[in-house]
């Protein structure tokens, strides 16, 4: 199972995929921390962000081929960074969207971030450049106290129980 989880600078996806990775047993890949691993330097240029993103293609190629489960986190905003992933696995990839109001959103910016670089300014851009998922997904709202909630929904999305955890 492949579960990419996206959505907005300061949404909670990260906190959110970190801890749902745990829970079905999945490697957990965020985009920052692996910009962080490839770069010495960020500059968030496009051809950067499409090596991340090619990075991220390739371990789910690895995952589906070692029938692993994975968990893909970045903000995927765009459509056509979204695609390669939905024509390579169409059986067993699942969306989940996670938002949150934008006045959480703006106090969680303002915390220091080990991996992510993106301030409130960075939020604003990427919300006018949106474009609205087209696949079938989960939407989850987060708020400060949540986080069993959102877990417990995104389990029932999945069909996910301790059973199905794979080898």
């Amino acid at each position: 199972m492949v579960v990419i989880i996206l959505g907005l600078p300061g949404s909670g996806k990260s906190y959110f995929a970190e801890r749902l990775a745990k829970m079905i047993d999945a490697e957990y890949i965020n985009s920052d921390r692996l910009r962080k691993e490839i770069f010495l330097i960020c500059v968030y240029s496009d051809k950067e962000k499409a090596k991340v993103y090619d990075m991220m293609l390739q371990k789910m190629k690895d995952a589906i081929q070692h029938h692993k489960n994975l968990v893909l986190d970045a903000t995927f905003h765009k459509n056509e960074t979204r695609k390669p992933f939905v024509t390579q696995e169409k059986e067993n990839l699942f969306f989940v969207q996670v938002w949150a109001d934008e006045s959480i959103i703006k106090e969680r910016l303002k915390r220091n971030r080990p991996y992510s670089d993106a301030d409130f300014e960075v939020y604003q851009r990427l919300q006018q450049e949106w474009e609205p998922l087209e696949e079938p997904h989960l939407l989850l709202e987060s708020t400060d106290g949540n986080i069993h909630s959102m877990l417990q929904k995104a389990a029932q999305y999945l069909g996910w129980d301790d059973d199905k955890k794979t080898d």
